[in-house]
């Protein structure tokens, strides 16, 4: 079983442990950016065809803390479809609220608040809560910290 160094070179597939007993599964892309699949297992699956022809739920910037925790199975180099910038959006504290929508190429733009739902907010993910954040879209229920940050824009 390879864990996962520190610093994964982009393309690298991980397998996550999720803590009802399956797996979700992840790719590495331009640090700090991660994508992961629409794809949960009951047992560990190592095809990366299979994995990589799934679609993407979620393109964040992950801090990996606990480096053995994900496990590396391969890499590839990464399609044209990840390697689109990752949009998001900030919202600034305070009475007047201000959005700004950004990219991972330096592009941004103020927005209203309305133009920021559904956009992912800026944040660095642990690898718990990104653990947290996989099952909870596998079960079809709301992320606690997903909400809280979007509901700032209300």
């Amino acid at each position: 079983m390879t864990r996962m160094p520190r610093f994964c070179k982009p393309g690298t597939f991980l397998r996550i442990p999720l803590v009802d007993g399956s797996f979700g599964y992840g790719r590495v892309l331009e640090l700090p950016f991660d994508a992961f699949y629409e794809y949960r297992t009951e047992s560990p699956d190592s095809d990366l065809d299979r994995i990589a022809s799934k679609p993407i739920l979620f393109r964040i910037a992950v801090r990996h803390l606990e480096p053995n925790s994900w496990e590396s199975i391969g890499r590839r180099e990464i399609e044209e479809r990840l390697t689109q910038p990752i949009i998001q959006f900030h919202m600034e504290v305070g009475p007047f609220r201000r959005c700004t929508i950004f990219d991972s190429i330096g592009n941004e733009r103020e927005a209203s608040p309305q133009e920021c739902i559904g956009l992912e907010p800026s944040a660095v993910w642990e690898s718990h809560g990104v653990e947290e954040r996989l099952l909870d879209a596998f079960m079809g229920r709301p992320n606690d910290s997903l909400v809280r940050m979007w509901k700032e824009l209300e």
